[in-house]
């Protein structure tokens, strides 16, 4: 292996943590803009609407993908929220399936980003890695 393909596999950890936690407060924002009306909204959402459960997913997962906790299971959970909000919002509004014509790329990369979350886990420097180092610590 060359000396820069060894660099780069020393940087895995970091790479996956900084994907983790750069991708989980972006998401995290679209929540806050749906449930307080923070980040240029003008006002929230109904609550009890498929807008206010979003909303709800997009602020309490993205916490949680921020943090590494319960990395796995939320983000398989946001990652079908996104592919569901790529077919119900970008293909059946628009009636066409690529991202370019319906405006859908942001959630369709979301959704591929998080299904990656959820098999690889939050890596070293989360919650997540914490507890199983104590663990493996006993």
């Amino acid at each position: 292996m060359s000396a820069f393909m060894e660099f780069l596999t020393k940087l895995q950890p970091f790479s996956l943590n900084a994907t983790r936690i750069a991708v989980g407060f972006a998401y995290w924002t679209h929540g806050g803009q749906k449930l307080f009306a923070w980040f240029g909204r003008e006002e929230p959402v109904q609550l009890l609407s498929r807008f206010g459960a979003a909303g709800i997913i997009e602020f309490f997962g993205g916490l949680m993908i921020i943090f590494g906790l319960f990395t796995r299971p939320v983000a398989f959970i946001v990652s079908g929220q996104m592919a569901v909000t790529y077919w119900w919002m970008h293909v059946a509004r628009s009636g066409e399936l690529w991202h370019w014509a319906n405006r859908g790329e942001t959630p369709a990369v979301y959704a591929v980003i998080f299904l990656l979350l959820a098999t690889y886990g939050g890596g070293q420097f989360s919650v997540d890695g914490m507890i199983a180092r104590r663990r493996g610590s006993r």
